[in-house]
């Protein structure tokens, strides 16, 4: 379920069998103009991975709007912000949350978070649309569903 008002009220409505939910990290910047293209390419691709893990795993996931934030800015303020938003998750029937993200500077942070960092080495430029492309953000899909289920499977 995405974070739109259709998938909302459906959520209301099934409650019981979400239990995931997935934060997109998005590091934003505007200070290196030689990053831009990085950052804008690894945006794209990370909207198309979550996009996919969402489909792939609907109606048990659900997909918060991105956590957007200065890519230099204080790792442990933004830690302890996403752990508030990990609390007010937490008030609803969800036993998993996993942060997604390309920025591997969470890595050093991960311990602190009352999450799961899911952290996509690799891509970093290219042709999103390429055949090529596909097949890895395929693969990579692939292996972080799995991943996602063998959590599910420990509490099952």
């Amino acid at each position: 379920m995405q974070w739109v008002k259709k998938d909302l009220l459906q959520y209301i409505q099934a409650k019981e069998y979400v239990d995931t939910t997935i934060v997109p990290l998005t590091p934003f910047h505007l200070s290196n103009d030689t990053e831009l293209p990085k950052s804008g390419f690894q945006g794209e691709a990370l909207s198309i991975f979550i996009n996919q893990i969402e489909r792939d795993l609907a109606g048990r996931v659900m997909l918060t709007p991105n956590y957007t934030y200065l890519k230099n800015a204080d790792k442990q303020q933004e830690v302890a912000r996403l752990n508030e938003w990990v609390e007010d998750v937490a008030s609803q029937p969800f036993n998993h949350t996993f942060f997604i993200t390309f920025d591997s500077k969470w890595k050093k942070h991960e311990s602190m978070l009352n999450g799961t960092l899911l952290w996509l080495p690799g891509l970093q430029s290219g042709d999103l649309y390429a055949k090529e492309m596909h097949s890895v953000i395929h693969d990579q899909v692939t292996q972080i569903n799995e991943l996602i289920r063998s959590y599910w499977e420990t509490m099952e």
